[in-house]
């Protein structure tokens, strides 16, 4: 029963984080919506394309991999670092958070379980949850320091 759970989080919970995200977005007046939409623009890509950057540059060998078992999860044997499920998740979750802060912190507590459940599930580990968090937070803090004062 515990392992259908923890499939369930590494696998499915991103797909609710992202709706939740959504949800937020057409709750808010159209002034927030557009500065959201704003942020999010720059910030998405970015965290991606500095993601990818930092792949190509240092290589997180998946649990799995170096522990020679089966993953809960079917997975390829390819870098783990960073995680695309935690950088997603923890970039959306700090763009809602400048926003909003209860719903930005539920967001953050959704990416904190995908992320546990996947190096439970064997397929990332804490180094691969770490850079997510760092890259998608600090580019999402970054280009809202910049719009915020860009705005004014």
């Amino acid at each position: 029963m515990l392992s259908l759970l923890i499939i369930f989080l590494a696998k499915y919970l991103l797909y609710l984080l992202i709706a939740s995200s959504i949800i937020f977005v057409f709750l808010q007046e159209k002034s927030k919506k557009k500065k959201i939409f704003i942020l999010s623009l720059f910030t998405l890509p970015t965290a991606f394309i500095i993601a990818k950057i930092l792949s190509s540059l240092y290589y997180s060998p998946r649990p799995f991999v170096v522990n020679h078992f089966t993953p809960l999860i079917d997975h390829a044997a390819n870098n783990g670092f960073p995680s695309d499920h935690a950088l997603l998740s923890f970039t959306l979750a700090s763009i809602v958070f400048v926003f909003n802060r209860k719903w930005g912190v539920a967001l953050f507590l959704m990416g904190l379980a995908i992320s546990a459940s996947r190096m439970y599930a064997g397929i990332h580990s804490p180094v691969d949850i770490i850079g997510s968090l760092l890259i998608g937070t600090i580019v999402s803090f970054i280009y809202y320091l910049s719009l915020k004062r860009f705005s004014k």
